[in-house]
């Protein structure tokens, strides 16, 4: 367990509406093995986003713990999760996200340049990266000049370029049409097999599911394995 990527220990969250308690989590448990890619499925509402904005210490439990590779995030102050989420963790959501003025290499670079690296290098970098995802005749163009299957590459680049120990996608393929989606659930699977980053991936998409290590059921606040 102390190996793991991702750890949480009977993680709860709770939501109050209406003068009523509505559990969302209940005494979860997870944990990501390093390189490990998992598959989080579940109704509409069941929390899986919620739990991955957990997972990401994006968001407070209201009771557990959240472990990123063996620390404790609530004991953290909020500088140190921070440069712990930049250093560890890339994110990509169903809607890319990408700063609109930037080109799409100044976009990927941002993780580098926020952490502090030498510009000419955060460049290079986003310009290696974004060769990875098939985007090189790409790097000058913005967001606007992109199609929505390429701007969703960038975001997926960007959430790599920093070699995180591991990539959490809220439904990365949701807003894209069935061939698009197609194009990034290969992309995915080339990517898995080519790089050590574990991935735990919130989707509807059964196909891209299937591609992962491990599917989980988020089911009445808990995880439970899929067949």
């Amino acid at each position: 367990m102390s190996e793991s990527i991702l750890q949480c220990h009977k993680l709860s969250k709770v939501f109050s509406q209406g003068g009523h308690e509505l559990i969302v989590l209940n005494d979860l448990d997870f944990s990501l093995a390093p390189g490990e890619s998992v598959a989080i499925i579940g109704a509409s509402g069941s929390g899986k986003t919620t739990l991955l904005n957990l997972l990401g210490g994006l968001d407070k439990p209201s009771s557990g713990e959240v472990l990123i590779k063996g620390q404790n995030v609530q004991q953290l102050k909020s500088k140190q999760q921070d440069m712990l989420r930049n250093q560890t963790l890339g994110f990509v959501y169903q809607f890319h996200h990408l700063l609109g003025e930037f080109t799409a290499q100044e976009n990927v670079a941002m993780p580098l340049i926020i952490a502090g690296k030498p510009f000419k290098q955060c460049m290079q970098e986003a310009e290696a990266i974004l060769a990875e995802v098939g985007l090189e005749e790409r790097l000058t163009h913005k967001p606007s000049q992109l199609s929505g299957g390429e701007r969703q590459r960038v975001a997926i680049a960007r959430a790599l370029v920093h070699n995180p120990a591991c990539v959490l996608m809220d439904e990365p393929t949701g807003n894209l049409d069935r061939n698009t989606a197609k194009n990034i659930q290969r992309l995915m699977l080339s990517l898995k097999e080519k790089i050590t980053t574990s991935f735990v991936i919130v989707t509807h998409d059964q196909e891209l599911a299937r591609m992962m290590d491990r599917t989980l059921l988020l089911q009445d606040g808990r995880l439970v394995s899929e067949a």
